[in-house]
């Protein structure tokens, strides 16, 4: 399910917009920095501070995460069930493992390893790419400046 490219992406962004469904109908959308893959059919991410996406999971909400390049505004869009598995699992020893391996300091406050079983897998491309007169390095180009212009630190 999961190609090269989508997985080159989730290692190289790591930041994955998670979106589930409370149970009032309401949408809950929540950022998790620590978006891994785990094999070729599965996401991860490490839960330090998810109370609200848990209990959706919980409660049997699907889930759909959105990995996308900030600068060349192309990634994927990844749907399927998650399971939750907590501290003392086999899944969740590996999963703070790789955690380690890939450097993060955060992998001693995992409380739960969540697997997201992914059954529907689709790009996600700005529409600034239909007329076919925007390429890649453009949009680079052009988000790198505005990033700096962002971030510039201030002359007061």
């Amino acid at each position: 399910m999961l190609t090269e490219d989508m997985k080159r992406v989730v290692r190289e962004q790591r930041l994955g917009f998670y979106a589930t469904v409370c149970d009032d109908g309401s949408p809950n959308l929540s950022p998790k920095g620590t978006t891994f893959v785990w094999d070729d059919d599965h996401l991860f991410f490490a839960e330090i501070r998810s109370p609200r996406t848990l209990a959706n999971i919980r409660a049997g909400s699907l889930v759909e995460v959105n990995v996308v390049d900030p600068l060349v505004r192309k990634g994927y869009r990844f749907k399927g069930p998650a399971t939750i598995h907590e501290r003392g699992s086999s899944v969740h020893v590996d999963g703070v493992e790789r955690l380690r391996e890939a450097g993060s300091t955060l992998a001693d406050r995992v409380n739960a390893v969540v697997l997201i079983e992914v059954r529907d897998a689709r790009p996600v491309v700005s529409p600034a790419y239909d007329d076919g007169t925007v390429t890649e390095a453009d949009m680079v180009r052009t988000f790198r400046a505005r990033f700096a212009q962002l971030h510039r630190p201030s002359s007061s």
